[in-house]
């Protein structure tokens, strides 16, 4: 069977850890017609040495200052030769030489604009983000249930879709989140590919997970179909917590990992009280300024 040409377009950021596993799990992919489109935000651990190494065909690189999520994806897609564009994290390792078979496959369909793969966590994940990967993509898949649910640290698009409106460049949270959503109300469906695997996770601080709520719930004001009520501090933030906390203990009773329990509490606070205050915050901007 002919395989259709890809182009893989890969963020990194000081992540040589993971790209000396990452770049030889890209090389020893089954599907192997693929360019490799690098952008760079200013590493200096030794991950420009890496990359140049694997010989990308284009390689880009920025100030971490002028990185904007929702640009350099336009970019990538603008550089990218194939009309199926995946695109990988630098610390998200392909599990298996089939994990970009399955992306590419999924995206030969046009009524899909987007697919995104499964993410296991890494051996020292926590368990609080333990419990939010498998949440995401564990089986079964619980975000299967949500509203909408993308994730674009492992995932592929079709330039036809892409080229009818691409990402919005002034969001600096989300952006995927917001052009799924518009691909969706387009008519595209999204699609999940459960055998396609990378490993990723990463540890936050109680402040990085408030920092990083806030930002999300910032983005989402935008596109909310609801009214600001609906984020409230009995219910988005208390009863919120309570709901996190308790899967949590379920979670870690379950894995044996109740050590690790009351470090969830304050975690989930800080990720509750961002999410209420960055909602608010981008509602005022989004709905309220914008319309003055």
């Amino acid at each position: 069977m002919v395989q259709p040409p890809v182009s893989i377009v890969l963020r990194s950021f000081n992540e040589a850890w993971a790209l000396r596993d990452t770049l030889p799990a890209l090389a020893a992919q089954n599907h192997r017609d693929w360019e490799l489109i690098v952008f760079d935000s200013g590493s200096s651990d030794g991950s420009v040495e890496l990359i140049r190494a694997a010989r990308p065909r284009e390689f880009v690189q920025m100030l971490p200052h002028e990185y904007r999520p929702g640009r350099v994806l336009n970019q990538g897609m603008a550089l990218a030769r194939g009309e199926r564009v995946i695109f990988l994290n630098a610390d998200a390792t392909p599990q298996s030489a089939d994990w970009l078979g399955p992306l590419v496959a999924a995206l030969a369909d046009p009524e899909v604009a987007a697919v995104f793969g499964r993410q296991i966590p890494r051996p020292d994940c926590a368990a609080a983000f333990a419990h939010d990967y498998e949440r995401c993509f564990g089986e079964p898949r619980e975000s299967a249930l949500w509203d909408h649910f993308f994730s674009m640290v492992s995932s592929g698009l079709r330039r036809d879709a892409w080229s009818r409106r691409g990402f919005r460049e002034s969001m600096q949270y989300s952006e995927d989140d917001e052009y799924t959503r518009w691909c969706r109300a387009e008519g595209y469906r999204i699609a999940y590919c459960p055998d396609s695997v990378v490993m990723h996770s990463h540890n936050y601080t109680p402040h990085q997970a408030y920092k990083r709520s806030f930002g999300e719930a910032w983005a989402l004001a935008d596109v909310w179909p609801g009214g600001a009520k609906d984020f409230n501090v009995p219910r988005s933030l208390l009863l919120g917590w309570l709901r996190d906390v308790s899967a949590d203990l379920r979670y870690c009773r379950r894995t044996r990992r109740l050590a690790q329990w009351p470090a969830s509490l304050a975690l989930r606070w800080q990720q509750r009280l961002g999410r209420l205050h960055g909602f608010h915050a981008g509602w005022q901007m989004h709905r309220v300024d914008h319309a003055l």
